[in-house]
């Protein structure tokens, strides 16, 4: 695609726009979430580095979120600026047709839906991948170095962990009890036990013991164990839990977790994948397709300021229906990821909602002139609780 000087010159304003906007956007939805791990620190005694790790794994999944939103506030901004300049009206002028604008727009729109789909299919995945095995090895840091003698901590929701003293590198007197599952609650009581990694897993070995657990039947059964290796992972709810001498516990890794490969070639006899088939398909339909939203949320944009107007010609309307437009889809994403655990059926939305935008718009910038007063008509209604709110605002 060949540029012009003028399609240089928007693109040049559209791409700072949209990297300013999403360093901004990402950095402080960033911050917020950081600030919920400083427990790292003040309570798992985990170092800065640790804690700026597992805050930074999360980052691929803000910009492949921000990214679509970062795109549409850039070419708002743009096509007001070159509106507020007058230099919409001089190409208008020049004889410049509207949609011939759209060519840098279209450039940055496709580098942005490439990031998006790369943090999407291959980086976001792998984060969340060595987040969790961070997290594990966090967890077995702070069962062996930050727990306290005597102390009866909460590791998990429904884990609580004791042990009596230490002795050299060992645990004595050790204590769990793990209610996550109500049905099956159970009670490890060890006289000794002492971490260590096998094959890159975390284990608690636990020496002389027994393992009581409850079942639907009110009845008890306790099992005794000279040895036992307890996967820490387990103590997160990811892993099938403990294992005798000898053998480990296999971790199994959430949809999220899983590589978009994996997802595409699923053992559908896995156990796990059984039991949650629904958020493997939701999860991949969910991947695949993110890539649209940026054309999405920039054809939008484009579709409703793209016209030079001026102030008189409600440019302000125009964008309250572009954010409107935007909002809506993006809720019926959500809301169609949602159903899509449940409705295999629904998990085409995903892709409708998208693609439903994507044709309106380019009907729009097409063929503006005979279709913006029929939509004027259907979505005012719709606007007219927006536009109130706004006058009463002016007015206070």
């Amino acid at each position: 695609m060949i540029l012009t000087r003028l399609d240089r010159y928007i693109l040049k304003i559209a791409t700072v726009a949209s990297i300013v906007l999403l360093i901004g956007l990402t950095s402080v939805i960033w911050v917020t979430q950081a600030l919920r791990e400083v427990d790292l620190i003040t309570g798992k005694g985990q170092t800065v580095l640790i804690f700026f790790t597992v805050t930074l794994l999360s980052l691929p999944a803000l910009i492949a979120g921000i990214a679509p939103v970062a795109l549409f506030m850039a070419t708002l901004y743009t096509l007001n600026r070159l509106n507020g300049d007058s230099e919409l009206i001089v190409m208008n002028a020049a004889g410049i047709a509207p949609y011939r604008l759209t060519k840098p727009f279209i450039v940055l729109t496709i580098a942005v839906s490439l990031l998006v789909g790369w943090m999407s299919l291959s980086v976001m995945p792998s984060g969340f991948r060595a987040l969790r095995d961070l997290i594990t090895t966090i967890r077995a840091d702070f069962v062996a170095n930050v727990v306290k003698e005597g102390q009866f901590v909460s590791l998990e929701s429904g884990v609580t962990f004791h042990y009596r003293e230490r002795s050299g590198d060992a645990l004595v007197g050790i204590f769990m009890q793990d209610r996550r599952d109500p049905n099956q609650p159970a009670i490890y009581v060890a006289e000794r036990g002492r971490t260590a990694d096998v094959d890159g897993q975390n284990f608690l070995m636990l020496e002389r013991g027994t393992i009581q657990r409850e079942n639907k039947q009110d009845t008890t059964s306790i099992i005794s164990f000279d040895r036992y290796a307890l996967n820490l992972s387990a103590l997160s709810g990811d892993a099938t839990g403990g294992a005798g001498e000898g053998s480990g516990d296999k971790v199994i890794y959430k949809p999220r977790e899983r590589t978009t490969w994996s997802l595409l070639n699923q053992d559908r006899n896995e156990h796990y994948y059984k039991t949650q088939e629904g958020r493997f398909r939701a999860e991949l339909h969910n991947r695949l397709s993110a890539p649209l939203y940026p054309i999405a949320f920039m054809l939008i944009a484009f579709a409703f300021v793209g016209e030079a107007r001026t102030t008189r010609q409600g440019r302000a309307s125009a964008i309250q229906a572009a954010i409107f437009i935007v909002g809506a889809t993006r809720i019926g994403a959500y809301a169609a990821w949602t159903a899509s655990v449940r409705s295999p059926s629904a998990a085409l939305l995903l892709y409708l909602l998208p693609i439903g935008a994507i044709v309106l718009s380019v009907a729009l910038i097409l063929y503006g002139e005979r279709l913006r007063p029929v939509l004027a008509r259907l979505a005012a209604p719709l606007l007219a609780p927006i536009n109130g709110l706004t006058a009463r605002l002016r007015r206070a």
